[in-house]
């Protein structure tokens, strides 16, 4: 079957990204295995996305409005999940990757899962299958709460790859969820001392006005497109990446 249609993000994305990028200096480290998550909330008639502002004082994109996420740990490997990622996200996942394996798969999903709820007390699951056995304490909230983190709300939608020589460098696979799959939330997890100061719920023409990093202003351009498309799961995921001297868009079918 033939993957549907989607009209191509505009202006020139890769080179938007080109273009915004600052020098790269440093010494040359491999990219972590990251993942970060989209929320959506599709109740009213425009839709919206769930973005967190960054403390001022971090040293790593201070102050700039951002998707939870970050880097991938040990335990999102161990951790029990709810259902299986679709088949088309799981191949994707897996494409274009050292040692590509199921299991390092289901680890970026969860990984998306457990930073949105150490960065937002929103925590995405199903309350139907009891109550988890947590393997760290970065997951004990979940089983306090009784959600299992459910892989099959997740859609792989966009993968990112920071250039060579910058300070910090991942290879970030970004996921999509309805906002109804969040089964609980936790209180106090934004605030003036928490990595996000505060959270807001934006639709797309919402975030035009507010500071983002250039990859996640793409990004929110190819979530766009596949709003408008009906967000198609067999649709093709884009990958950014710099090989050379500019950043190139590649799709993985």
């Amino acid at each position: 079957m033939t993957a549907p249609a989607m009209t191509a993000p505009a202006p020139d994305l890769a080179e938007r990204l080109t273009e915004a990028e600052r020098r790269r200096d440093h010494p040359n480290v491999r990219p972590r295995d990251a993942a970060s998550l989209i929320l959506v909330d599709r109740s009213r008639k425009a839709p919206r996305v769930l973005l967190g502002l960054r403390h001022a004082d971090h040293r790593f994109m201070p102050s700039v409005f951002v998707f939870p996420g970050g880097r991938v740990e040990t335990c999102d490997r161990a951790m029990p999940v709810y259902g299986t990622l679709d088949a088309d996200s799981e191949r994707r996942l897996m494409a274009q990757v050292q040692r590509p394996s199921a299991l390092r798969a289901r680890a970026l999903a969860a990984a998306a899962i457990r930073e949105t709820f150490e960065e937002t007390g929103l925590l995405l699951g199903t309350t139907d299958a009891g109550s988890p056995e947590a393997p760290a304490g970065e997951w004990r909230a979940f089983s306090e709460h009784g959600v299992f983190p459910n892989l099959e709300s997740l859609t792989f939608v966009a993968r990112a790859i920071t250039p060579p020589r910058r300070p910090k460098r991942f290879d970030t696979r970004f996921f999509l969820a309805d906002a109804s799959d969040v089964a609980a939330r936790v209180d106090g997890m934004v605030g003036p001392q928490s990595e996000l100061t505060e959270l807001r719920w934006l639709t797309l023409a919402e975030t035009e006005a507010l500071e983002l990093p250039t990859i996640t202003r793409v990004v929110l351009q190819e979530v766009g497109a596949r709003i408008e498309a009906g967000l198609p799961r067999r649709a093709p995921v884009p990958f950014y990446s710099m090989p050379r001297s500019r950043f190139v868009r590649a799709l993985l079918d």
